[in-house]
């Protein structure tokens, strides 16, 4: 697993950050997933999305369903890429964004990793 890039937003006090890895095996998920869960140990969520060569993954990390890990997915899906991987963590700012605010959110997190 290689990280590629890492990039940050900020909706409504919530902290987005965004990191784009390179990986070979759906094992390495766990082991990133775990790492970002060590650095950012006050962290509400960690959701993220995976495309390897003959699967894809994603998950909500107790956001509610559908709100964070199928954006990040259809943000990979558009790059048409495969063996990447995107997490992007979350740092909850007070203010509740809704699931239309978080799928937005999630969404330009994820696209932010890649140039325009």
């Amino acid at each position: 697993m290689k990280l590629l890039n890492k990039s940050e937003i900020e909706v409504k006090k919530s902290r987005f950050i965004a990191y784009l890895y390179k990986i070979d095996d759906k094992k390495e998920i766990g082991i990133i997933y775990d790492m970002l869960k060590k650095e950012h140990k006050k962290a509400r969520h960690i959701p993220y999305a995976c495309v390897l060569a003959n699967t894809a993954s994603k998950s909500d990390d107790k956001e509610p369903s559908g709100t964070s890990g199928l954006p990040i997915y259809q943000v990979l899906e558009r790059q048409n890429t495969t063996n990447i991987a995107i997490f992007v963590v979350r740092y909850f700012g007070g203010i509740k964004l809704g699931a239309s605010g978080l799928t937005r959110a999630y969404r330009a997190s994820a696209a932010s990793l890649f140039p325009k």
